[in-house]
């Protein structure tokens, strides 16, 4: 299993319920078409900071998801809630525990 984390700074708080709704019906579905898809998680941090982790199958299917998230922020029109290029680390899930129930 192989995780990406992408962190956003500089995020537009005015429009995080904009954001929200548009990953919520567009890319979370592209996301979840992908091969090896696990999990999305979107995470508010405060203080123009969000947070996405992209769970996956391979280190390969993980940078799928970067790359159709990157072409996802361009179609959308989002540049200008995200002005400045995420952080993006990725790498191989070494230790995970889930509540076995399908959501946090």
């Amino acid at each position: 299993m192989h995780a990406t984390v992408r962190r956003y700074e500089g995020v537009d708080q005015e429009r995080t319920d904009e954001l929200t709704k548009k990953v919520d019906e567009t890319l979370m579905p592209r996301l979840g078409k992908l091969a090896g898809f696990s999990g999305y998680y979107l995470i508010e941090s405060g203080n123009g900071v969000v947070s996405s982790i992209g769970v996956f199958e391979t280190a390969t299917q993980a940078q799928e998801s970067d790359r159709v998230a990157a072409s996802w922020l361009r179609e959308q029109n989002l540049e200008t809630v995200f002005p400045n290029p995420p952080q993006v680390t990725g790498g191989e899930v070494i230790a995970h525990k889930t509540s076995g129930r399908g959501e946090i």
